[in-house]
């Protein structure tokens, strides 16, 4: 899987976007990844799993991620089809959650509006919106190797059998 280069229509989100909003913890007795998609960001928008499509992706100010440790956050997004999100800062553990889950994610404070289409180069840490190209945070080769993988497991299921 080519993680390092991501093109997309973009959701936009402000300041404070915490895992209570991504995905609310009546929600949380179940593993099904069907019902936690069909419930993401319903803090903020309730119809908003509707009109997501695969390959999207969130455009996010600072502290994207905060409150609880829950890693079902991160996998909402990413089972409603979310390809990446691009925030000002993460709060550390949806960083963390997201990287284990093989969710992309870059910091970055870009300009945009809702509904541009936009390209995300990982290897590079920058993001392009139109003509205007915007530095964010390089991750490291061992994270983007990981987010390649899948995340965390797949990538250490891979590395066993090497």
């Amino acid at each position: 899987m080519n993680i390092n280069k991501i093109t997309g229509r973009i959701w936009k989100f402000g300041n404070n976007i915490d895992t209570d909003v991504i995905i609310p913890g009546k929600y949380l007795r179940t593993t099904d990844m069907s019902v936690f998609a069909s419930h993401v960001m319903e803090g903020i928008d309730p119809q908003f799993y509707r009109k997501v499509k695969k390959g999207d992706i969130i455009v996010a100010g600072e502290n994207f991620g905060s409150g609880s440790s829950r890693e079902q956050a991160p996998l909402a997004l990413k089972h409603a089809g979310v390809a990446c999100i691009v925030a000002g800062s993460f709060a550390r553990i949806f960083f963390r959650n997201a990287i284990n889950i093989g969710l992309p994610i870059i910091e970055a404070k870009i300009e945009c509006e809702e509904g541009d289409t936009i390209e995300i180069d990982l290897e590079k840490g920058i993001v392009k919106n139109k003509e205007k190209i915007f530095s964010g945070t390089r991750l490291p080769d061992f994270l983007r190797e990981m987010l390649a993988d899948g995340g965390l497991i797949e990538h250490r299921k891979k590395q066993a059998f090497q």
